[in-house]
């Protein structure tokens, strides 16, 4: 399954650099580029649970937030990576940046999309996931199944993801706009500050995986999403100035938080729920909320920056709001760092979390 949604984003992402233009085919070529992006997140949607599952069930168990973050690395990784090739692609004259050299990062996919696969080949199943196959047949609808067993869950690891994705998408894609529109900051500026905070993203993810594992998944998790809520302000402060230092701290400052979020958040994850449906739970509550926070944080915030006539205000009130969705949800879950992942339906759908139980 990891292998086919790997070649599915990675067929998606390649024929993005090959789509001809509007000029050529005309209203063809926004609806094939609509249809490649939908392939894109269809593939993303599979290969997130499996990735971090794979992981997570090959790792020892007081290490699953650890080994589990690292599949998370991908996103600061891949920012990094493409932020950096697109920067240098973009010192091209801009015709001919227009012409073909925007399509050359998407062309050069195929080469990561071929160690990804390479990579997936050789790893076997988890022992976790062999001894479930030996031991039970597998539900026909997996999906189904993971709704009807864990509809608690679910709704919990939506919640838990509005802070980290609504908030990643706001500092990392929306402040373009905002710095750009808004204040009159070279684009480069903002880029570059982007890059310096995704480097240390890229370090801190596997460190708050690490504190995790001796801390607990809630506590950490909670950590990050008070410090979105806090920085819901100052964000934007700090932008406001156009000192390149402070602006290059508020973005920093962001990604920590983030991190603190997304460093356990596969191991969390995949702990709330039975290996059965462990891949179909997990992706649920992560796609879905990608949907809701994610995709809508940065046309939520510029038609927000658009409705109150350049205010940031109302954007960080809506960013107080994910960061309080995030806090209830983490809180309303069952602390899972010590569930042992053999043990089918550890925490089934009817559990209820008492606040405070789990830190005794």
């Amino acid at each position: 399954m990891l292998s086919a949604t790997l070649m599915i984003m990675g067929a998606a992402t390649f024929f993005v650099g090959l789509l001809p233009t509007y000029e050529t085919i005309g209203p063809w070529a926004p609806a094939l580029l609509v249809l490649l992006r939908m392939l894109q997140g269809f593939g993303l949607g599979g290969e997130w649970g499996g990735a971090v599952l794979m992981a997570v069930e090959h790792s020892p168990a007081n290490r699953r937030g650890f080994y589990g973050s690292w599949p998370q690395t991908g996103a600061p990784a891949g920012l990094l990576v493409a932020t950096a090739v697109f920067s240098y692609f973009s010192r091209l004259p801009e015709a001919e940046f227009l012409s073909w050299g925007w399509r050359v990062p998407f062309l050069l996919s195929a080469v990561l999309i071929g160690i990804g696969v390479f990579i997936r080949l050789s790893v076997s199943e988890s022992p976790v996931f062999r001894n479930r196959k030996k031991d039970a047949e597998a539900p026909k609808l997996p999906v189904l199944d993971a709704l009807r067993t864990y509809p608690r869950q679910i709704l919990l690891a939506m919640g838990a993801r509005f802070a980290e994705n609504g908030f990643f998408y706001i500092i990392t894609t929306f402040v373009l706009t905002y710095g750009t529109e808004r204040l009159g900051l070279p684009r480069s500026t903002l880029l570059n500050g982007v890059l310096v905070a995704t480097s240390i993203h890229l370090v801190a993810i596997p460190a708050f995986g690490a504190a995790s594992d001796r801390l607990g998944r809630r506590p950490v998790y909670l950590a990050g999403a008070l410090g979105c809520g806090l920085l819901a302000f100052p964000f934007f402060w700090l932008l406001d100035t156009k000192e390149t230092g402070l602006i290059w701290m508020a973005i920093t400052l962001g990604i920590v938080a983030h991190a603190a979020m997304y460093g356990p958040q596969a191991s969390f994850f995949s702990e709330l729920f039975g290996t059965r449906v462990r891949y179909s739970g997990a992706s649920l509550g992560y796609q879905l909320a990608s949907v809701f926070a994610g995709g809508l944080s940065p046309i939520i915030a510029t038609a927000l920056l658009a409705r109150f006539q350049g205010q940031s205000w109302p954007i960080s009130i809506y960013m107080v709001g994910l960061a309080l969705i995030t806090l209830v949800s983490v809180y309303l879950s069952a602390e899972t760092f010590r569930e042992q992942l053999t043990e089918e339906d550890s925490l089934p759908a009817s559990q209820e979390h008492e606040p405070g139980k789990d830190a005794a």
